[in-house]
């Protein structure tokens, strides 16, 4: 039997333009009432994009919320109801420069299932094609093209800790060895 649990009462404690807070009431599968806070965003998508020479688009960026800079594949949020390849795809555009004319899938992860209904959807990218980055007027990057190799070494030494770039990243790998 599946585990679950199921909402007696949801009140919005937050609305924001990236996210909503709920406060839930919830019955346990044992009878009993618990309580749940719920971030509600509306997930992202991100692209690990590979040249011919196996080198791969960076963005180097300011995150506010953890207070440092940090290395992330090239990625943004959703609008509601937006396509995930979709925003894949303008991202790559926007921040890099690039379009692609082959995309593989890379599933999508959980990225805090605790409290967060946010999922974020992952491409590789190949076939490339530049373009020109037209940035949003509020975003400041560094794009960066990387070897794979140093990028995963990156990822493997803890350098990189963004969870959508670590999970692209080896996942992609992993199918390379296959």
């Amino acid at each position: 039997m599946p585990h679950t649990e199921t909402t007696l009462t949801s009140k919005e404690i937050f609305n924001g333009h990236v996210i909503r807070v709920t406060y839930d009431t919830v019955r346990l599968e044992n009878g009993d009432t618990s309580f749940r806070e719920v971030v509600h965003h509306h997930g992202g998508a991100c692209v690990l994009a590979v040249t011919p020479q196996d080198t791969v688009f960076m963005v180097r960026q300011y995150r506010y919320a953890l207070g440092e800079e940090l290395w992330e594949l090239p990625a943004g949020k959703l609008e509601a109801g937006e396509d995930p390849f979709e925003a894949a795809k303008r991202e790559l555009a926007e921040e890099c420069g690039v379009t692609a004319g082959q995309y593989t899938d890379l599933g999508v992860i959980y990225p805090t299932v605790g409290y967060d209904s946010e999922k974020i959807y992952m491409w590789a990218a190949t076939d490339l094609q530049r373009t020109g980055q037209h940035l949003d007027p509020d975003e400041f990057l560094d794009v960066v093209e990387m070897p794979f190799d140093t990028v995963l070494d990156m990822v493997l030494r803890g350098e990189i800790k963004d969870s959508k770039t670590v999970a692209a990243v080896l996942k992609f790998a992993l199918l390379r060895r296959r």
